[in-house]
């Protein structure tokens, strides 16, 4: 037990999610309990994961999580183990809040220079209802950025896709592939916008729309058994497409087939996103959860084999260095393994002073002074 590595997660300390700071002791050895010298509150060492008060061996769930993430159905599970389905279902939601909030913490705060990007929408079937995923990853490193999951395939879902690639993006050159549809367009050009003040004007600023930014459509119609591609370009001239082509993957022609291969993936995971499957879901928080398991499993566990490094060794040997999509964005240096995923513990926000009319208390100075 290292209580350096710990934090307080009680929200109401003004320590909260401040490792390193000496307020943190061990309680229990026994029970494996810390202790915050800040407010005197106690907690497990397993507060902040999925294993938090659940009496079954932290080794089955994460065996059961991993079975599900790579396509083994619930009721194997059931036959095989002889857990209920709503324990298996419980454990999927913790694994989906608890991979969400991994995502956020490491992807969403991280800013990186995307290059391009690729989005699509995946059609899935659940009881009484079809819904839609779409999803974004970034194509030099093959990194899923995120994803927004909606019962209409409309602008609201596109959008809240593509305020996610926003968050992440630096203000650099940048190609854009999509399908057909309309609303990316319109969500690409309302985000990647910067507001720019003025000291004349008041209210709110002028939104300036960013450079070298490269939107470009790849349109698939099949008639007469016969398949027609067109390809659109929307924004941005030729030659900066051709040289992003070259900078983000080695050439080519303009296609989405790297977004298409990541939706390939996530069918073959996913059983309700399987064309002609007879596996429907039924709650909306269900799928929230295997999109961002998944997606966790993808960008931090799984080395993908066009992103391997050859190592010269020795004069004439060689080898190759496996590589995550995490680790090619240099978001990580190692593959993680399952028990790191669910290890990894996401602080809450830091504390802050209650907003009160006049002068703040000397208390409140101290606090402010010595945490914030």
């Amino acid at each position: 037990m290292n209580p350096q590595e710990q934090f307080c997660p009680n929200i109401e300390c003004p320590a909260r999610g401040q490792r390193g700071k000496g307020n943190i002791d061990v309680h229990s050895q026994v029970e494996r309990r810390y202790i915050c010298h800040e407010c005197q509150e106690t907690f497990t060492d397993t507060k902040g994961t999925i294993f938090y008060r659940l009496r079954t061996d932290p080794e089955t769930v994460m065996i059961v999580i991993t079975l599900m993430s790579y396509g083994c159905p619930p009721k194997a599970i059931e036959k095989a183990y002889g857990f209920h389905e709503r324990t298996i279902k419980n454990w999927w939601l913790r694994s989906g809040e608890h991979c969400r909030q991994v995502h956020e913490e490491i992807i969403g705060n991280s800013q990186l220079d995307l290059q391009q990007v690729q989005a699509d929408e995946i059609k899935g079937k659940g009881q009484g209802m079809i819904f839609w995923m779409a999803m974004a990853m970034m194509v030099p490193t093959r990194l899923w950025l995120g994803g927004a999951i909606s019962l209409k395939r409309n602008l609201t879902l596109i959008q809240t896709l593509v305020d996610q690639v926003r968050q992440v993006a630096l203000c650099r050159e940048l190609l854009v592939m999509v399908d057909g549809l309309s609303s990316y367009v319109k969500a690409f050009r309302r985000s990647f916008r910067t507001p720019l003040p003025s000291r004349r004007k008041k209210g709110r600023p002028r939104l300036i729309s960013w450079p070298n930014i490269a939107i470009v459509q790849v349109v698939k119609t099949r008639k007469a058994n016969q398949l027609t591609i067109d390809r659109r370009i929307v924004q941005g001239c030729e030659k900066m497409i051709e040289w992003l082509l070259v900078r983000s993957q080695n050439g080519g022609v303009i296609n989405t087939a790297y977004i298409e291969r990541l939706n390939a993936t996530f069918r073959q995971r996913l059983a309700w996103l399987t064309r002609r499957t007879r596996h429907l879901a039924q709650h909306t928080d269900t799928l929230v959860a295997g999109m961002f398991t998944v997606g966790c499993f993808y960008n931090f566990c799984d080395n993908h084999h066009s992103l391997r490094l050859k190592l010269s060794v020795g004069r004439h040997g060689y080898r190759w260095v496996q590589r995550t999509p995490a680790m090619a964005a240099g978001l990580t240096d190692h593959c993680w393994s399952v028990t790191e995923l669910f290890d990894v513990k996401v602080p809450p926000p830091r504390w802050k002073p209650p907003k009160r009319r006049g002068k703040p208390s000397k208390a409140t100075l101290d606090l402010v002074n010595q945490w914030c």
